[in-house]
């Protein structure tokens, strides 16, 4: 009897020790505010080489979507839900990605932007280094920063964040080989989100580069996506909205101020990928590269919302200074697509997403995939290959179901099946991708309808010609609304006429003026009251 249960006990053990070491270390890594062609594997010229290899060994997806802002992105990607489902920055209904890997034997850490509600070690995350705000001082940091959820001081000299999160990362990863478990690691890089800080180094490389303006710069990315494969070469690309001026229309001043702006975003840009570079360099050291699923994605489309005054001959390069975000480079940035962050049109929700994993990825090294997914796929991917059940009850929260999908069968070069059309929706902006028909809605207004597979670009709206297939995904958007979201509110939502012209108050304002506004580089002093 003894022996038996020795030989079951040794079996078990085997057993154990096989499962985890066929089980692959997951790096999950979001980046903020990043544009569609932002980096090289997506047409775009910043140097990006790291970046460009996990994508030549791995795959791209061409149509990759998330929640279209910051934080409703953070929670569909850490719970497999769309946000107000998952009971929004609360995760009130919901069960985190570290929570199930944590529970099948995972080491669990994350670095970097958190923000939503409590702390990413009240969501079963092991380690957490990183700040709880939405964006801060990329020199400075600001009160928020956390250490395993004790007050962390950023240091006075030295900082800069997008270095500091990796730093932090690498010390996690060899928390976790030493406890001789597979580790879940999620990076959420805070660039190239406001305010636009580069490192000098970064900053210099790209001195001169930008010269050539948006709208050469989007026709050179438009031209090298086609020529790679990862947008058809027959595509009708969107013009130039009547809100961008055209870049020989501006005067030079305002030049020269655009061409800061987009000298710092892709030095921030070029810096991200540096640092990934580190991080895949020390998996490969340690061995573990060829089992490591990284999954490279993005929270939103660039960003159009200029929210501070022009800033002239200074460099955003020591935390003393910052710009703000361009209109006419976020259109240039999310190229070949239209609008922006919080908007649902392409623009908005498409964003560049990576999958490297030698030793599990069935596909041709370099392939791009079409098929359509969107954060919601990641936590139930990672359940499906990390052995992990996701649960259906909680000690303290009401769960609701997840509504991604494994996306297994794209990994496997397989057909990915879904049951539910996938839902779009921030704020009043709305939306439905159902097969290759896609139903949006701009603020709030009368809905259009595109047919993704001959016009990805969104050129032609075919509501009028379709209202048959437009009133049927419309009460598909307000069920889901209802069903899957829990929310009365979205599904009796009414829409209002549609503006001719779709204007934002924050998005850059041009004039004609030959001197450029007053402004000052630092703070403003504030002058002493009278007692």
């Amino acid at each position: 009897m003894k022996s038996s249960l020795y030989t079951i006990f040794l079996f078990l053990c085997f057993a154990a020790t096989h499962l985890s070491a066929d089980r692959p270390n997951v790096v999950v890594i979001m980046v903020d505010d990043l544009g569609y062609s932002d980096i090289g594997c997506y047409g775009g010229e910043i140097e990006t080489p790291h970046l460009d290899k996990l994508a030549a060994n791995g795959l791209r997806f061409s149509q990759f979507y998330n929640t279209a802002k910051c934080h409703s992105s953070r929670v569909s990607l850490l719970t497999g839900q769309y946000c107000i489902a998952a009971g929004d920055t609360a995760l009130s209904h919901a069960v985190t990605s570290a929570e199930v890997l944590k529970e099948a034997g995972y080491f669990t850490a994350m670095s970097g932007k958190w923000h939503l509600k409590k702390e990413p070690t009240d969501f079963g995350f092991d380690r957490y280094f990183g700040h709880l705000s939405g964006a801060c001082n990329f020199f400075k940091g600001d009160k928020t920063f956390r250490l395993n959820g004790e007050k962390w001081q950023v240091p006075e000299k030295g900082f800069y964040t997008t270095v500091a999160k990796i730093d932090y990362a690498l010390k996690f990863m060899k928390e976790a080989r030493e406890a001789s478990k597979p580790f879940y690691l999620y990076v959420a890089f805070n660039a190239p989100h406001a305010p636009l800080h580069a490192l000098p180094e970064d900053y210099k490389k790209y001195k001169g580069r930008y010269d050539m303006g948006w709208d050469k710069m989007r026709d050179a990315r438009i031209a090298k996506l086609k020529k790679e494969g990862v947008i058809p070469k027959e595509l009708n690309v969107s013009p130039r909205p009547p809100h961008v001026r055209a870049w020989d229309k501006l005067v030079p001043w305002q030049r020269d101020y655009e061409i800061n702006r987009m000298q710092t975003l892709a030095a921030m840009i070029d810096r991200v990928d540096q640092e990934i570079g580190r991080l895949v360099e020390d998996l490969r050291k340690n061995g573990e590269l060829d089992n490591t699923m990284i999954l490279f994605v993005s929270d939103n489309g660039a960003c159009p919302y200029d929210r501070k005054g022009p800033l002239l001959n200074v460099e955003p390069t020591n935390g003393q200074i910052a710009f703000g975000d361009s209109t006419g480079w976020a259109w240039a940035r999310n190229a070949p697509f239209r609008f922006y962050k919080q908007n649902q049109f392409e623009g908005g929700i498409s964003t560049p997403g990576i999958l490297h994993w030698p030793k599990g990825l069935k596909t041709k090294p370099g392939a791009v995939v079409d098929t359509p997914a969107h954060l919601i796929d990641v936590l139930p991917t990672l359940a499906d290959f990390g052995g992990a059940k996701i649960p259906t009850k909680h000690a303290s929260r009401e769960l609701r179901p997840v509504s991604g999908v494994s996306l297994r069968p794209v990994l496997e070069a397989k057909e990915l099946v879904r049951k539910e059309p996938i839902y779009l929706q921030f704020s009043s902006d709305y939306g439905l991708r159902d097969g290759k028909w896609k139903l949006v809605s701009y603020k709030g207004q009368e809905w259009e309808l595109y047919n993704l597979e001959e016009d990805r670009a969104e050129n032609v709206n075919l509501a009028a010609k379709h209202p048959k297939r437009v009133k049927a995904m419309v009460a598909k958007w307000r069920q889901m609304s209802r069903d899957v979201l829990h929310s009365e509110k979205l599904a009796n939502a009414e829409m209002k006429p549609a503006a001719e012209v779709k204007s934002n108050g924050q998005w850059t304002k041009f004039s004609d003026s030959e001197k450029p506004p007053v402004k000052r580089a630092g703070p403003r002093k504030r002058k002493k009251k009278k007692l």
